[in-house]
Parts: structure tokens; sequence; C-alpha cells
């Protein structure tokens, strides 16, 4: 299929028609309405009721606010998403829930578009304190507890991280260890490195804690489990044995309150273990449904790969949201004049200009798609019960989840430093919202797993081709699993897999010409490039296996590779989800503007690997050329539809929070 399209169905690049239509509280020109609609997916309906929400509600806050002040805002402010029904999404309905999974990803990814301290506190509370709950705890904790934090009465905190140990789960120091006199377990930080740190909801708010730590039974130790642990009274004093710290001023998101936690051999009851996977029984014997304890620990944190799905689409809200501000400025300032012009040009009018935003406009819907099938993925995935999961399947979302959060975060980031410079002096105001948005967006790089770990997670998953758990295998096993089992790794397709099958049987009907905008040779070279860094890895990786004493050697000096592999796989991924969403575009306009971002979206990758291509035999030289001229020629095309464009990405003007934009 060639993206290159005739009269009928060929983008406006005459001034877009003025008519606009009521999209929930906005007004929006046809095109923008269309675009979002493509772009807003499945759950088109679910991100529709959380913008009026969020514009009728008001829900953005002052920079200006001091930290307390901004703490009390984001308090509040939880409080109207509790009292709007909106605290029930994604928890099962025996619970007074949705039972929709999906719901709590839209829900958060959408309060990104408004503030991301609010979007943070939400997370921390519904998703990481109540997630656990809903997803390691037994029918009868879920009845218990869950009520109670979907009307947000027992507010809570996620106490995983500690002071000693981040990424390495596995190792943390706190200890949980039964005592079979008392009925009770005794949570204990034997040492200053196993306080728990960063933790939001801790330094204020949180009165019970989902507190991570080596569960000891009898003298064994049967690995990480998690437990709730009360912290405050009724009154926000601390309990006794737990002690409660601050960390205080952050880079940003000063409306979470972030703190720390201490135990002491506090004392709990045995039944406040969460035990879905491994508990202690009435007669103080562990049981457990999963013999091996690897895959118990690996078993018990894919449950929890919801976090890195939301985590995933917070991101991608941010940047599009630095992207709206951005080109609506660029759409209104105007700096020096041209012969033959009116007044001053206007900084889209800058081919520069539109080379730092319209690609990443591009990016931005690429990424939209692929986070919509991820979030389609998870529901289809998890919403079976445990026992009826398909495996693999699940290995593959908690892989693709692993991959998007650390690409999308990585956009993110960078994508807000660009408008934040796009916007020059005014952009470094703090009422114009940018450099909010950048202090906050920057901790997605780290939050919920770094973002090198999980690429080299990632990797870690497409040499094993999925035939193991990843999780089961040390830095020793990897190695050895790679040069027993890699022989070549077949394609695994997306949702797009129709589409890009009848993109490839067209492509060999047609001759080998030397454009760029042939969506087969995209395709092709997004593939052969996964390929030939999958099996070259594999390679390095068979050889240096044959010492087993040389595992990590072997390992640390294939890391550049490992995420260079992580990175083509997402980038593969991101494309074809992108394809599949235009496919299902019935509009014909509309996908033909889609077509052409998707253009721009692959062939700025593309760009980006000119001399990798090159180097591997993979590119001519006249298609290495011609792709900046094609580049511009696209950005050139697509620049009298930037409003529509960034109306589609769907964040309300109502929640930019920018003074320049305003009058």
């Amino acid at each position: 299929m060639s993206t290159q399209t005739d009269a009928a169905t060929a983008p406006r690049t005459e001034p877009i028609d003025s008519n606009q239509v009521d999209v929930g509280e906005e007004r929006l020109t046809p095109l923008g309405a269309a675009l979002r609609a493509a772009a807003d997916g499945t759950y088109g309906e679910v991100r529709a009721g959380m913008r009026t929400l969020l514009v009728r509600d008001a829900l953005t806050r002052d920079p200006g606010m001091s930290i307390s002040e901004a703490r009390e805002w984001t308090r509040t402010a939880i409080r109207a998403i509790a009292d709007s029904g909106r605290g029930g999404a994604g928890f099962p309905t025996s619970v007074g829930g949705d039972g929709l999974l999906a719901s709590s990803v839209v829900n958060f990814e959408s309060l990104a578009l408004a503030d991301l301290s609010l979007t943070v506190k939400v997370g921390v509370h519904f998703g990481l304190f109540g997630g656990a709950i809903a997803s390691l705890g037994t029918e009868e904790q879920l009845q218990e507890f869950v009520p109670r934090v979907i009307s947000l009465d027992l507010p809570g905190a996620y106490a995983m991280t500690e002071v000693g140990h981040g990424s390495n789960v596995q190792a943390l120091e706190t200890t949980i260890t039964y005592d079979r006199d008392t009925d009770e377990l005794v949570v204990h930080s034997p040492t200053e490195s196993a306080t728990k740190t960063y933790i939001g909801n801790a330094a204020e708010d949180a009165r019970m804690a989902v507190v991570y730590g080596q569960l000891e039974v009898a003298g064994q130790n049967h690995g990480i489990h998690a437990v709730l642990v009360p912290v405050r009274d009724e009154a926000g004093a601390a309990l006794p044995g737990v002690t409660i710290g601050d960390n205080g001023a952050k880079g940003g998101l000063d409306g979470v309150d972030n703190g720390t936690l201490r135990f002491d051999g506090v004392r709990v009851a045995r039944t406040m273990l969460l035990s879905r996977y491994g508990g202690v029984n009435d007669s103080g014997s562990y049981h457990s449904s999963i013999d091996n304890q690897n895959r118990r620990f690996f078993t018990m944190l894919g449950t929890l790969v919801r976090g890195r799905i939301c985590v995933s689409g917070a991101g991608g809200q941010a940047a599009r949201k630095a992207l709206s501000i951005a080109t609506r400025y660029a759409l209104q300032r105007r700096q020096f004049d041209a012969p033959g012009r009116d007044g001053e040009v206007l900084l889209l009018d800058y081919l520069a200009h539109q080379r730092k935003l319209l690609p990443a406009i591009a990016t931005a819907y690429a990424l939209a798609f692929a986070q919509n099938e991820l979030t389609d993925t998870l529901q289809e995935v998890q919403s079976r019960p445990v026992g009826e999961r398909d495996q693999k399947a699940q290995r593959e979302l908690e892989t693709r989840a692993a991959g998007m959060k650390a690409v999308s975060t990585r956009f993110a980031n960078d994508v807000i430093q660009v408008c934040r410079e796009a916007c020059g002096g005014a952009g470094y105001m703090a009422e114009n919202g940018l450099t909010e948005l950048r202090r906050d967006a920057d901790v997605f790089a780290t939050f919920e797993g770094d973002n090198t770990v999980l690429l080299q997670l990632v990797a870690k998953g497409l040499l094993t081709n999925y035939k193991e758990m990843w999780g089961d295998l040390d830095m020793l096993g990897m190695v050895q699993a790679a040069a027993r089992t890699f022989t070549g790794t077949v394609i695994e397709r997306t949702a797009a897999r129709p589409a890009i099958e009848r993109i490839l049987a067209t492509a060999q009907r047609r001759s080998d010409a030397e454009t760029v905008l042939e969506r087969s040779w995209h395709v092709t070279m997004f593939e052969e490039r996964e390929q030939h860094v999958l099996d070259s890895l594999a390679q390095r990786m068979r050889t240096a296996g044959r010492d087993e004493s040389r595992a990590f050697e072997a390992f640390n000096a294939t890391q550049d590779h490992l995420l260079l592999a992580a990175r083509a796989h997402i980038d593969r991924v991101v494309l074809e989800s992108f394809i599949a969403g235009i496919d299902a575009c019935e509009d014909e306009e509309t996908a033909a503007v889609l077509n052409r971002l998707c253009d721009l979206y692959a062939l700025e990758n593309l760009a980006g690997d000119r001399g990798w291509f090159q180097e591997h035999g993979r590119m001519s030289a006249a298609r290495a050329k011609a792709i900046v001229p094609a580049i511009n020629q696209l950005c050139q095309e697509l620049r009298p539809l930037a409003l529509p464009l960034v109306e589609g990405m769907g964040v309300p003007e109502q929640l930019l929070g920018s003074a320049m934009l305003e009058g």
C-alpha cells in the first residue's frame, strides 16, 4: 500500500474550513474532531467523559502555589475524582468497580491532560495501592478493603522502593516474619538502607501501605511478598513502630507528598498478607499454588503491569499537551519580515520550526495508536481469571508494556524540552505551562521502572523468544537461553497483521523504485533492522555463553546492543500499530492525513538510523539522500493542517494552562 494519494483523498493544503463542530465542552474543526475520534481508540467514550470532567471541574493547578498549597489542591482534586465515581475504574464489579481494567488506564492518562501531580496521586492510591490489593489479595481481602479504597475512605501508599534497592526488587531488605505464637506478621526495617523511600502519599495522607518485603515462615525465606500495614491513625498520627519522613522539595510534582517509611517490629494480623499467590494458612504453614520462588515473584509483579501501561500513556499525553501549547503559539507568534508578505512571518511558516514540531506530532500520533493497542491487549489478556490466561500473551504484554513505557516517557521528556525552546523566552515562564510540565514529567523516566532497565527486559524477552518466563532467568540463564533457543525469531505481528500482509503482497507486484513514500519499504526497513539486530545479538550471546564464568562480562559487553534491539523492536511495534489505526479509519480524508503523518513518523525514525542502514547494506545511497527532502516536503504539506492536528491529539484548549495563548 502506497501512501501516495490521489486528489480525492489527498490532505487539504489550503487554509482549513473555519466551520467548527461541538465536541463535549469544545469547538473543533471538522478534521480535528475526525482525527480525535480515530486516535481515541476503543475507549473513546471514556476519554471524552474524562475530558468533560476535567474541563468542567477546572482541574488545573496554579504553578505559583507553594508545596503545601499544591498538596492541599491535589488532595481536594482527588476527592473530586472519587466523588465523580471514577474511583472504581478497573476494580471488579463484585466490590463496586466497573470491571474494566482498560478504563483505569484511560482515566490515568487522561488526567495527565490536566495536572501530573493529580495524575500521580490518583495512580498511587487507586492504581498502585488499590491495584495491589485487587491483584494480589484474596476475595475476602478485596471485599474488606477495596470499597474503602474506591470511596477514598482509606488513603493508601505503595511501599516497594528502598533506599538501597530500587530496580532490584528481589533484593529488598524489609522483612515480614511470621510469629507462630501470636499468629502475627512482624514487619521490620533491619537497616537504614531498608527504609522505604519516594513513596507517594506517605508524607501526609496515607493511613495504610502495601509493603513489600522478604517473607520468612518457620525460618525459611519464601521471597518477596506484600502485606497491608496501617501507618497512621484516624487523626493522622504515625502508629507505634512506624517512622514517617517527608522527602520534601523535588524536581517537580509539588502536589504529591512523597515520603519515607521505616518499620520497627510492627505487628499486623496474619490475614493482612496479600496471599492470592502465597500465604500462611491457619496452621502456620506457608502455602502457594506456584512452587518456584522466582516464578511466583514474577507472577506477582506481572499482575501489576498495568502501572507501566498507565505511565506510558501519561507520558504520551504530557508530550501531546506540550506540542499543543507550542504549536498553537507558533500559529499566533510572528517573527521577522519577509519580502512579499504583509507583516512578520508566523513561526510555524519557518521550515526549521516545522521540523521541530510536526515530526514530533507525527510521533505523538504513532504512540497514541500503540498505546491504544497496548490498552486493548491488557483488557483482553488480564480480564480472564489468572489460571485461564494465555501465559505467552502475558509475557508479551509485560515485554511490550516495559518497552512502551521506556519509549513514551523518553519521548515526553525530549519533546517537552523542544517545545519549551520553540516558544523562546515565553516558554520559560511558568504561567505558560511548559516548565511545570517539564518538571513534572521528568520522573517518568525512572518511575515504575528505570527506562534503561526496562529496555534490557525487552531485549531479554526477545532473546528467549518467550519460551520461558524471562523473569526466571538470571544473567547466566539469559545468555544460555539465547544460545540454546534462539535460531531466528519470527516477527510477531501486532493488530496490523492483515494490513501489513496486504501492503507486502502489493509491494511484490511493484517495481523497485527509489521512492521513500512507500509503506512497504517502511515496514521492510523496520523489520529488517529488528531482525538483524536480534540475530547479531543472539550470535554474540551464543559465543559468550560458552564460558559460564564470564556471564556477567558477556552481558555487560552487549548492553548497548541490548538497548538497540529493544528500541528496534518497539519502533516496529509502534509503526504497525499506526498502520492498524489507519486501516481501521473509515473516513477517507482523515485516513489520508493519518497516512501522511505515518510517512513522517517512519521517515523521521529512519533518518536517525541512516548510517546504520547503509553500514549494513540495507539502504541505497539514493534513498538515504531522499529521506530529508521528503521529510521537509511532508512538513510543508501538513503545515496548513496544524490546528486540526493538535486538536486531534485530544488536549482541550481549556486545559492547556498557558497564559500566552489567551486573548
